[in-house]
């Protein structure tokens, strides 16, 4: 039986929304839609220890980024609408903690209403610091429950020595988190995976897994029972890693599989890292590959009917830019009713100009058209097959 302890807040803390201007972010759908202006919060919204840190103006800066990231995140595949109910998995670790108070500060500044509920799954791992995560939420005044269920225990005796834990871990603590999603009414699940993770699950299925997938930032639970949103899906880790150093998170380590040694994942982590150190670009180009999807270039057959393409040739005749054609075995070519003299051209005149003089020079000479014919048939043809 899953237990559950709930806090919530009596005094919504009092914040500034001095210099916000949203008026014109509301969309038809009454969808998340956060406009650029919402960037330029005044210095008043911040809290006093942020405006006094000595990294206050690095710390404002990060904070931007991620704000708008999470916003561009949130308005491009509509995760958050209004009176949404958005319970946020919060693991205790940097990337849960960072999703937890962006979302937090984006509810405020919003141009519609939702709540936000913050879930811990306590999984009972033998020295885990259950005090921490519950201490950290009634200090911020944040709505939580804390989830206590035994599913270390589960996955040491399914998983076989020597395997990794991760995969049924995460099917346990899913599935838990689901029917509690469902149980308190919450409209939608935010979980904290960010850009690197999806990179690094669209390599692991790459390698290892034999398809072309990821983690997608919205998607719909198999029984359609439950919403998942990824908020963090245009974050890059290194800036989470930035900001939960300079929020100073109390960071809950996962001692039941970080422990464990050469994992796929990890040893995937490395090579983006090492990736984005050498080509600082090229993680943002796979990232939008991914975004970038086209079906009739792969070899899906469900995903692309390759079965029913046809030809759809006209009349036109495309003849051959070049020199000369050696036609061999001609009996056979005919045999099978090809030309056995095809024509050639060495220049395509569709591509010739169709003013060569100007208008308002002499008619040219017989000599002189044919001068600049020859010279116009020199011209090297830019050519776009369609393949």
């Amino acid at each position: 039986m899953t237990a559950a302890t709930l806090f919530t807040p009596q005094i919504t803390p009092e914040l500034d929304d001095t210099g916000l201007d949203n008026h014109d972010t509301i969309t038809e759908t009454d969808s998340v839609n956060y406009d650029d202006t919402v960037d330029d919060m005044s210095e008043e919204a911040l809290t006093d220890e942020q405006t006094s840190s000595p990294e206050s103006a690095q710390f404002r800066k990060l904070q931007k980024k991620l704000r708008r990231q999470v916003s561009w995140a949130i308005r491009d595949f509509n995760m958050i609408e209004d009176g949404d109910v958005v319970m946020v998995c919060v693991s205790g670790g940097k990337d849960s903690y960072t999703l937890l108070d962006i979302l937090l500060l984006l509810k405020r500044i919003a141009p519609i209403s939702f709540d936000i509920v913050a879930v811990n799954l306590d999984q009972k791992q033998p020295g885990y610091p259950e005090d921490i995560l519950p201490a950290y939420l009634n200090e911020q005044g944040i709505a939580h429950y804390i989830l206590e269920k035994d599913t270390y225990s589960i996955v040491k005796s399914v998983v076989p020595e020597g395997k990794t834990y991760c995969s049924a871990c995460s099917r346990l603590r899913r599935g838990s988190l689901y029917g509690f999603a469902k149980q308190i009414g919450a409209t939608k699940i935010a979980l904290g995976h960010h850009r690197d993770d999806m990179l690094a699950t669209f390599f692991l299925n790459l390698f290892h897994g034999g398809a072309l997938k990821s983690m997608p930032p919205k998607l719909l639970s198999d029984d359609k029972q439950n919403l998942l949103i990824r908020p963090l899906a245009y974050v890059e880790e290194k800036d989470i890693i930035e900001y939960a150093k300079l929020k100073e998170f109390p960071i809950i380590p996962c001692n039941l599989c970080g422990s464990q040694t050469n994992l796929q994942r990890a040893i995937i982590n490395d090579m983006l890292r090492e990736w984005d150190n050498a080509h600082p670009q090229r993680l943002a180009s796979i990232f939008k590959a991914m975004q970038n999807v086209a079906p009739s270039q792969l070899a899906d057959r469900e995903l692309f009917d390759f079965e029913r393409l046809s030809l759809e040739r006209d009349d036109n005749e495309r003849v051959f830019e070049g020199d000369n054609i050696q036609a061999g075995q001609t009996d056979s070519l005919a045999e099978i009713g090809l030309p056995v003299s095809p024509k050639t051209q060495t220049f395509n005149p569709k591509f010739a100009s169709d003013n060569i003089n100007n208008s308002d020079s002499q008619p040219s000479t017989g000599t002189e058209k044919a001068a600049e014919q020859s010279r116009t048939m020199q011209k090297i043809p830019t050519i776009n097959p369609v393949l």
